[in-house]
């Protein structure tokens, strides 16, 4: 017998987010939690405003002060009725400066500065870092980057205890900022002893997503994949894409992931940004043909830190990512540190409900045009409009697919009102996310975690309900609610995708019901 569903989300089966199906956002929004936001009321507020995903970033603040903000957020959830999805994003083996003299140095146009061991120094023209072998594993004409790649060096000189470095791009640089070294081959592993204690936390805490930094290859996702599945955790791993080495081994990484992040703050800087664009589109590709979620994420809209309104050309970036494929894009400085998260939130969800507008209605021309010409168009249908994945994701059975990929056709030519998959893993509903369906989907599970995990998926909103292995019960669930709501009304149509059981492998079925 199945675990019935905890009450604490069953009123969501009565609400959709309290807004019509028309004004849903389809692309995710991810908010990193930091001082400027952390209080209940802040992450209400931001939730109300339409974050899905909020980001706990180990990298700064205690592990007390993380489950804090977790409880809080747990705690929105249910006064709120909608599930919430918690990233918990580990630091991994990042270099950082130690403390500079004054807490700041200005690195001047061909001045020299050295790298040194030990943990401290009170001489400006000499830097330690967090990483003990930076010495050993540097080579002379070697690139050393600072504060993101604005400030730059040239190793020109090493000993076994010192590397002696040129100023080729100056700027000041401040106490524990980051250190790149682009092409260098670390040693680092890619999990620190406080990694393994941050993850180890987050299965404890029933984290949904966990993060692993600065990914090398496919072995490190699964190792920490096989971490949190030891201490009974389910979260997702999300592979962040901010390496060379991991370009190099791209599809293997996808492969074995949940979810991946385009990393673009430390990626922007281990590769020639010219090519940040490119190198984008290539992740996203990779993954919609490995049917895996992507996260584009870093400075999407940083001005706004500052500043009420961005600029012309983050909401550009913005509308350019949701096009390119991304399921969700993710604010951090913005929201943990800046002066206005719930603007920011608001301009995102503003430039997603536009750009989506747009793209449904151009994707729609196109097919329908392709049809009036006798072509089979590069979609599958009106309704999915991104091709076919090359791979299905883990646990998910073919007959599923197909269940889904004729479920989508029927929507389309029934001009379907809702698209509902009932599931207990959530990932039929990555299926049906994948493919872009322009008809809204509902994502139905009696589990806390699959319609937590559901809020990350482009395009699906997660919705509690009671369990039943009845789908007479379930259409009846959902015609209910969305009679109530004024969401549908006599006549409409709705695509169900369900199982016996919630949707059990190869045993899915579709079904038409009219209101």
């Amino acid at each position: 017998m199945q675990k019935p569903y905890s009450p604490r989300l069953q009123p969501a089966i009565v609400q959709l987010l309290g807004e019509p199906i028309a004004q849903i956002v389809r692309t995710k929004i991810v908010a990193t939690i930091g001082p400027a936001c952390r209080e209940e009321s802040d992450l209400r507020g931001l939730v109300e405003t339409g974050v899905d995903v909020f980001r706990l970033n180990m990298a700064h603040g205690s592990v007390s002060e993380h489950q804090e903000s977790l409880d809080r957020i747990r705690r929105v959830s249910n006064a709120l009725a909608r599930p919430v999805g918690v990233l918990v994003d580990l630091a991994g083996p990042k270099i950082r400066l130690g403390e500079l003299p004054n807490g700041a140095v200005e690195c001047r146009m061909g001045g020299e500065i050295r790298f040194i061991r030990g943990t401290q120094t009170d001489r400006p023209e000499e830097f330690v870092t967090s990483y003990s072998a930076l010495i050993d594993e540097l080579s002379v004409g070697d690139s050393v980057m600072l504060v993101d790649g604005t400030v730059s060096l040239v190793v020109e000189e090493r000993t076994a205890d010192w590397a002696r470095c040129r100023v080729v791009q100056p700027g000041l640089v401040r106490s524990r900022q980051g250190v790149n070294l682009p092409g260098v081959k670390l040693s680092a592993a890619a999990m620190s002893q406080a990694d393994w204690q941050h993850a180890e936390w987050a299965a404890s805490a029933g984290a949904d997503f966990v993060s692993l930094s600065f990914v090398r290859s496919a072995v490190e996702v699964k190792l920490l994949k096989e971490l949190l599945r030891t201490r009974g955790s389910l979260a997702r791993v999300v592979a962040k894409i901010e390496k060379r080495e991991a370009l190099d081994n791209l599809e293997d990484i996808v492969e074995a992931a949940d979810v991946v992040m385009v990393a673009r703050g430390d990626l922007g800087v281990e590769i020639d940004v010219a090519s940040m664009p490119m190198v984008q589109k290539r992740i996203i590709r990779v993954c919609q043909r490995y049917q895996k979620p992507v996260i584009v994420a870093t400075q999407m809209l940083d001005s706004m830190q500052h500043s009420r309104r961005p600029t012309r050309a983050e909401t550009t970036d913005v509308a350019n990512a949701i096009l390119d494929g991304a399921d969700a894009c993710m604010l951090s400085g913005e929201t943990a540190i800046g002066k206005h998260p719930r603007l920011v939130v608001e301009m995102m969800r503003r430039i997603a409900s536009a750009t989506e507008e747009q793209y449904v209605e151009d994707r729609t021309a196109y097919v329908n045009n392709q049809l009036s010409q006798g072509r089979t168009p590069s979609t599958h249908s009106v309704q999915d409009f991104l091709p076919a994945p090359d791979f299905l994701v883990e646990g998910l059975h073919p007959i599923t697919q197909a269940v889904v990929d004729g479920a989508s056709r029927i929507a389309a030519d029934l001009n379907a009102k809702l698209f509902v998959v009932a599931s207990r893993s959530g990932v039929t509903a990555i299926a049906r996310s994948k493919r872009r369906g322009a008809v809204p989907t509902i994502g139905i599970s009696d589990n806390p975690a699959t319609l937590q995990q559901m809020t990350l998926y482009w395009g699906v909103t997660p919705l509690a309900a009671v369990a039943s292995t009845d789908i007479n019960g379930l259409l009846e669930q959902v015609t209910a609610w969305g009679l109530r709501e004024g969401k549908l009304a006599r006549g409409d149509w709705i695509l169900l995708v369900a199982g016996i059981g919630f949707g059990t492998g190869g045993h899915n079925m579709a079904l038409v019901h009219e209101v």
